[in-house]
């Protein structure tokens, strides 16, 4: 496996770079986007800034399942493409689109039942009103999210990364500019509060989705793919995005809401300990965020080489990616252990309502705990992302539902049960941090557990025997126009 610098290496680190250098960019502009977003809030108001986290929470969770169905197209693109056949890349992404138009309904369909939960979340009546608005908004505009995701997979599978993340940073520039003028009601804009980070986050990804198709529609109408290719229905391989899509967006799903889960419960804390924890999470989104970023690149190198047929290239291209994770997350680490005041102060003291010392008091542990877990999270990042591309989703639903549902949450409820007897007699212990600490720690060793799983799996190469694209390949007209060019051998 060659180091930076060396002779290339198929599936070694130029490669990887190649292909997640533009995916970081993207994955930064956004995590810099949503991370103001919540700073914007926070100085604000508290209320705003604490219904953010739990609403924009839940609102991906009931968008999740439909952006994963119809970005896993993404995964066909990357085999066709690495089969020598474009064609089944923009016929893969046309399907994608298809279940885009279909789930919007089924998402606006979804919005009474999150208002209802948050309603019996039992948090405070400022904050559900706030947290009634953010959620309602997102989810008028989640079908955005889902145009977004199948779109990115077209051009992420054939390897052209830059063009993704050239509308992402467009898309978040717009967002970023629209988050200042519609929160605070500057350059002529209403002051709207938390409806104006909502709707600056759709207009954002709009700028982003309206780029991304532009160009999707340009290439896929070539000579070499046939007209009105980019919008044609196959039903044989919208079943077969099912078969394998289904399972990815299931687990998507059901990951985002045991964490849904956990927000609302950490929601019931109270001022302080909510807030640290939005805090860490906001933080810990500026640092994972480019874990996802080497989990689409893993994706995309495993799913080249795999519909090539190439499965020592695609092992050694999993494993260069998840010691890249290990690197970054090492050093990110150590940031948290040793500035965890520099990243809390970002915050200011929450619109002059909370103290900052109970603040930092309360993150600091918190901080620990994402330095520790986050060296095991780049292994279920960076492997799950080898395993999508493979066309392995069906484990990887199931075993994140179980440790989830069966292990995780059902310890984070009885952690809380306890929590509030306890504190029912007394104070609780200040190492606590009002209870937030422990419901943190379980979450550390749920993620310790998690990686357990998917490292096993991707070892053990039964990924290599799935066949995700059909074995022989479709027919494609003569090359006549320009095409992205095969990864490097």
């Amino acid at each position: 496996m060659n180091a930076p610098g060396e002779p290339f290496v198929p599936g070694g680190w130029r490669e990887l770079l190649r292909i997640a250098g533009p995916l970081v960019v993207s994955m930064a502009s956004f995590t810099l986007m949503q991370f103001v977003d919540r700073v914007f809030l926070a100085h604000y108001g508290a209320a705003a800034f604490q219904a953010a986290l739990p609403a924009g929470t839940l609102s991906f969770t009931l968008i999740s399942f439909f952006h994963a169905l119809a970005g896993y197209a993404g995964a066909f693109a990357a085999q066709y493409h690495g089969a020598g056949n474009p064609v089944g890349g923009a016929r893969a992404t046309a399907q994608g689109l298809w279940l885009t138009l279909a789930s919007a309904p089924l998402m606006w369909a979804l919005i009474p039942a999150g208002r209802w939960g948050m309603a019996v979340a039992g948090h405070p009546p400022e904050v559900l009103g706030e947290e009634n608005i953010y959620f309602t908004i997102l989810m008028v505009g989640g079908v955005i999210v889902t145009l977004n995701g199948a779109l990115s997979g077209f051009f992420n599978g054939r390897g052209d990364t830059r063009a993704v993340m050239r509308a992402t940073v467009v898309g978040n520039a717009v967002n970023l500019a629209l988050d200042y003028a519609m929160i605070f009601g500057r350059w002529g804009f209403p002051r709207l509060g938390i409806a104006g980070a909502a709707w600056a986050t759709i207009a954002g990804g709009a700028t982003t989705a309206l780029f991304l198709a532009w160009r999707y529609v340009g290439i896929s109408t070539q000579a070499e793919y046939g007209p009105r290719l980019f919008g044609q229905f196959d039903a044989v391989l919208f079943r077969r995005l099912l078969r394998f899509g289904t399972p990815a967006a299931l687990h998507l799903a059901m990951d985002s809401g045991s964490f849904a889960v956990f927000v609302l419960l950490t929601g019931r804390l109270g001022g302080v300990p909510l807030a640290a924890s939005n805090m860490a999470f906001s933080i810990n989104n500026i640092a994972f965020q480019p874990l996802l970023a080497l989990n689409m690149a893993a994706s995309i190198l495993v799913g080249q080489y795999q519909g090539r047929r190439r499965y020592d290239i695609a092992e050694r291209a999993g494993w260069t990616a998840l010691k890249a994770g290990w690197l970054y997350m090492g050093f990110m680490g150590l940031t948290f252990v040793l500035f965890p005041g520099a990243y809390i102060g970002l915050f200011g003291n929450v619109g002059g309502d909370l103290p900052r010392e109970a603040l930092l008091r309360t993150a600091r542990p918190l901080m620990g705990m994402m330095a520790v877990w986050g060296m095991f999270d780049a292994v279920n990042m960076v492997l799950l992302g080898a395993l999508r591309g493979a066309g392995d989703t069906h484990f990887a639903m199931i075993y994140s539902t179980i440790t989830a549902w069966l292990f995780w949450i059902p310890g984070e409820i009885a952690l809380a049960v306890w929590l509030s007897r306890r504190s029912a007699s007394g104070p609780l212990p200040d190492w606590m941090g009002g209870g937030i600490t422990p419901l943190w720690g379980w979450l550390t060793v749920y993620v310790i557990v998690l990686s357990v799983g998917f490292w096993g799996r991707f070892r053990s190469g039964r990924w290599k025997h799935i066949r995700l694209i059909e074995p022989a390949p479709i027919p494609r007209p003569p090359r006549t126009g320009a095409e992205a060019p095969m990864m490097a051998e």
